[in-house]
């Protein structure tokens, strides 16, 4: 049986602490791969990402490109229109084997947003939600969030990941300030927004990581 993480993410641009969980969760899972998928236009920010979709495309295949199990999937940005879970799972379902599990990575403030989700039901049918721990969250209402979704009851694992400091708003900020990037994206990744002059003004994007 295989077992294939997803990571979604605008990826404005991608940074250590989406590698940094994405390493975490193949070690703590067991995963024989992972997805990257950058989104189109998120269904829940306000905001259009500041860098277009090629860029961002680029970027995350810079990133992923000599790491083992680290893939890119451009499912959601080709697809017009907001981007939904449910229809990216259905999509991957249908194109793998049987014998696969798949494994949903997001973080517990979008966990807390499940409900609000286009067929929760039906994505927890598709997949198992990695769910990662981060410092502050400890105080989650698990009895009020399953009471919202009683479907998510078993099909919820935990994982935690180091903490990094860093935010795509910030790199954002950063360059947009003449600030140095280094050692918080890959280097091809800061040579690439170098050399092609992205995120040069502030107030772009999205206003979160």
């Amino acid at each position: 049986m295989m077992n294939i993480g997803i990571l979604g993410g605008t990826f404005d641009p991608i940074h250590i602490g989406h590698l940094g969980i994405a390493a975490a969760a193949t070690t703590q899972v067991g995963l024989d791969k992972i997805l990257f998928i950058p989104a189109g236009h998120p269904r829940f920010k306000r905001a259009k990402p500041s860098a277009s979709v090629v860029h961002r495309l680029k970027m995350v295949h810079l990133a992923t490109n000599d790491i083992q199990g680290f893939e890119v999937c451009d499912i959601e940005t080709s697809r017009p229109g907001p981007s939904y879970s449910v229809d990216t799972l259905v999509e991957i379902k249908a194109n793998l084997p049987e014998k696969v599990n798949l494994f949903f990575i997001i973080g517990m403030d979008v966990l807390n947003q499940l409900h609000r989700w286009k067929d929760p039901e039906r994505v927890l049918s598709l997949c198992q939600l990695l769910v990662l721990n981060r410092s502050g969250e400890q105080n989650f209402n698990w009895d009020e969030f399953y009471q919202r979704v009683p479907a998510a009851k078993r099909r919820i694992r935990n994982i935690s990941s180091p903490i990094i400091n860093v935010s795509a708003t910030e790199l954002r900020n950063k360059l947009a300030t003449g600030k140095s990037i280094s050692g918080l994206v890959p280097d091809v990744v800061a040579k690439y927004i170098f050399d092609q002059k992205l995120y040069l003004t502030i107030g772009e994007g999205r206003t979160t990581n």
